[in-house]
């Protein structure tokens, strides 16, 4: 298949049956059916094709690159240097097909391998860059989609790029054909989302020119701008409610009459428009209501036209839609996989759907006259037949919960309706759980109860719960309709790893959540989710599973406390074998549930006190890359001592917890080691007290963190007067070394005498 990537027909462009345009679907097909057979025969091929005299050949090497981004995703972000080498010596080629091919191939690299790419960005963006400039009309657009998805990831790390990038893109916007001015506000739109507050000097002169944009009514320039009305939006997000808010009410004029269009892109990013005003302004979006809510209610209540009569004779499963797929950005590439069949209506509706959601959350209380016309809407849209639709829908459910708990907070019959509304939310979310085929849809049903947890407490949600826990094993015991192999298929389909990973991540949210809620009562619920959690731990399981077990028991020892003394010699010996895991993710949360199992395990975890420190040892030298991963094992440390304080022996284990203090990354462990440090110096323990010089640095370190919360510093503060009160004097010269910022500090601590 390869080499006939490298064969053009001489017949018409479009022809689906050209040689190269039929193996490429082929490709596709196969790499995101069966990645690891594709991939390293592509790299094969690429590598020696792209030294190939023929630039056909050269073209084919970067093209498959390309088209495999997508299924060889994992494989390739492990061969990311050497791949990159080929595509960047591409972008260099003399011949304009095969620069544009490795254009291609760059917004596809964008797009499909997050985060990693990322971090090559300082031999990545130069040649964009370069490339912007590019002869070639057909280069110069590919190298703006490139530019546009690789932005899109990248934080401050655009900083030094910007001033160059915006160069050049604000001239392209001037004079451009349409199809590059959009491509053009994709990529301004990713640049202003990475540079945040950055972009402020560039703002003006973007909006000023969208204004342009937002007022052509010809058919061909609709497009455009549906673009320049999302920029707007993007634009106004990184620059904040105060610089925006004098000038806004001329761009929403501008966007609510663009409905009056026709064009179902133009209103569908319109919506998104609505939805990030409406995050910016907060309260302030309220007068928008009454012109903006009725145009969601009209694009939620759309007829589908075709999207969903596509087979009459077939209605056992409306909702095997599965294969689905879009891709907005490249419009202007032959999109390689599956027919699609989404109408722009489909489009339309998530994104109405999402605005409702969010226009709840934003504006609370004051959107009680839609609140029951929403509720109709997001019941229907939670069994719509095309999953985008149902996802927006969950997580908007969430959002008119919370405006319906603010509207009703202050009337007589309130806390009726408010129930009303939550056991309408809760039945669809319990549904969703088991009978929903789409992983993202259930993944986010279960954060959103875990939320609702978390902000109504155990007895709102105790109605739900047997049917909740039920629920939550049906996807532990991987039973649910989304866990289900399509068709019948057994094939080993690693496509779906990641998928499985953003599901059990939340599957795994809902334990914690409920012990959080139940306290010990927890215990018997727990008793029976335990089995089904720890099979995700086995070693045959990848990384990502053994982490989320270990982190997910960590907050459950955590909440529910003593009962689970029972279950320490299930998990001790995983927990120990993690510690040395080569992912430093995993080492983290192990250290974190060695603390945990330690402060809340009774007696049951004394016996492997020993074996704890021997695992933890190696993470506070210099082996240990990782900040948060030393923070954690401190914190497991502090916690031991704390329970245990005689079965630690103190004169090996202080000083070399000691060196890693203060804590750099996660100060979410910071009660606990400065409390632990606190306690053994207001007792006195002699072992401590041999510290006495690192203790005043520590301290002084401490008080003048940002990071460190007020209620951490009167902590340290109290152990530094105590040290103080105990040695007077010889203080002085330990405090006359120390910085005078560092000084004051500790001084303001002191009691006046």
């Amino acid at each position: 298949m390869c080499p006939l990537l490298a064969e053009s027909s001489n017949e018409d462009e479009d022809d689906d049956l050209a040689p190269d345009r039929a193996a490429a679907e082929v490709i596709d097909t196969m790499a995101m059916n069966l990645p690891k057979h594709v991939f390293p025969l592509v790299f094969e091929f690429a590598s020696v094709s792209s030294q190939n005299g023929n630039p056909k050949f050269r073209e084919a090497s970067v093209t498959a690159l390309g088209i495999v981004s997508e299924g060889c995703a994992e494989l390739m972000k492990d061969k990311l240097e050497p791949v990159l080498q080929i595509v960047l010596g591409a972008l260099r080629d003399p011949e304009q097909m095969v620069r544009g091919a490795a254009s291609f191939a760059l917004g596809q690299f964008a797009e499909h391998l997050q985060p990693e790419i990322i971090s090559h960005y300082a031999s990545v963006l130069p040649c964009i860059l370069a490339a912007l400039e590019d002869v070639s009309d057909e280069v110069k657009e590919k190298s703006y989609y490139a530019l546009a998805a690789f932005c899109e990831d990248m934080g401050m790390e655009i900083l030094p790029f910007l001033d160059p990038l915006m160069g050049k893109l604000l001239a392209a916007l001037q004079n451009s054909s349409r199809n590059l001015q959009e491509t053009c506000m994709s990529a301004i739109g990713s640049v202003a989302a990475a540079a945040e507050q950055a972009f402020i000097p560039y703002a003006e002169r973007v909006l000023e020119m969208m204004k342009v944009f937002m007022v052509l009514t010809n058919d061909e320039d609709l497009r455009a701008r549906a673009r320049a009305t999302e920029l707007v939006g993007i634009v106004a997000m990184s620059v904040g409610r105060a610089r925006i808010e004098q000038i806004l009410p001329a761009f929403v004029e501008a966007a609510i009459s663009g409905f009056g269009l026709e064009f179902s892109e133009l209103r569908e990013y319109t919506h998104g428009f609505f939805s990030n005003v409406a995050e910016i302004m907060a309260d302030g979006f309220v007068k928008y209501l009454p012109h903006v809510v009725p145009l969601a209610f009209s694009s939620c209540n759309l007829d589908d036209g075709s999207a969903v009569d596509i087979d009459e004779s077939d209605d056992e499963n409306i909702n095997g839609f599965g294969e689905v797929s879009s891709d907005d950005e490249a419009h202007d590439e032959p999109r390689v996989r599956n027919i699609s069949i989404r109408t722009g209506v489909l489009d339309e509706k998530a994104a109405a759907t999402q605005a409702l959601g969010l226009f709840a959350q934003h504006t609370k209380s004051s959107f009680a006259p839609y609140l029951e016309e929403s509720l109709k809407i997001l019941e229907r849209h939670s069994g719509y037949f095309h999953e985008d639709v149902r996802l927006q829908a969950i997580i908007a459910l969430k959002h008119i919960l919370t405006a319906a708990h603010a509207i009703f907070q202050c009337q007589n019959d309130g806390s009726v309706k408010a129930k009303e509304v939550l056991d309408m939310v809760m039945n669809i979310y319990i549904k969703t759980m088991t009978e929903d085929d789409d992983k993202e849809v259930v993944a986010n049903a279960c954060m959103s109860i875990a939320d609702i947890i978390k902000d109504y407490g155990y007895m709102a949600l105790e109605p739900y719960m047997s049917r909740l826990v039920d629920a939550t094993l049906t996807l532990l015991r991987e039973e649910s309709a989304c866990q289900q192999l399509e068709n019948g298929s057994d094939i080993d389909d690693e496509d779906d790893t990641e998928h499985d990973e953003i599901l059990m991540d939340a599957v795994s949210d809902l334990l914690p959540a409920f012990a959080k809620s139940m306290g010990y009562h927890f215990a018997p619920i727990f008793a029976k989710l335990f089995e089904p959690l720890m099979k995700f731990a086995k070693a045959s399981r990848p990384p990502p599973d053994r982490t989320m077990v270990v982190a997910c028991l960590a907050e459950v020892a955590q909440d529910m406390g003593a009962p689970i003394a029972s279950y320490i010699d299930g998990l001790m010996p995983l927990v120990l074998k993690e510690l040395a895991s080569p992912s430093a993710t995993n080492r983290r949360n192990a250290a974190f549930c060695a603390g945990e199992l330690a402060k809340n395990g009774g007696e049951t975890t004394l016996k492997y006190y020993n074996d704890i420190l021997r695992g933890l040892y190696p993470l506070f030298g210099e082996s240990e890359p990782d900040d948060a991963v030393r923070d954690n094992a401190a914190g497991a440390v502090a916690r031991m001592i704390m329970v245990h304080p005689q079965s630690i022996p103190l004169n090996q284990v202080l000083p070399v917890f000691l060196r890693v203090l203060p804590l750099k990354e996660d100060h979410e462990e910071s009660m606990a080691v400065y409390n632990c440090v606190s306690m053994l110096v207001l007792s006195s323990n002699p072992q401590i007290l041999s510290h006495v010089p690192e203790l005043v640095n520590i301290f002084a370190q401490v008080l003048v963190s940002p990071a460190e919360t007020p209620e951490v510093k009167a902590q340290v503060g109290g152990a530094f007067s105590h040290l103080l009160s105990v040695y007077g004097q010889e203080m002085q010269p330990l405090l006359s070394n120390l910085p005078p910022a560092h000084a004051n500090a500790l001084a303001a601590f002191v009691p006046n005498s």
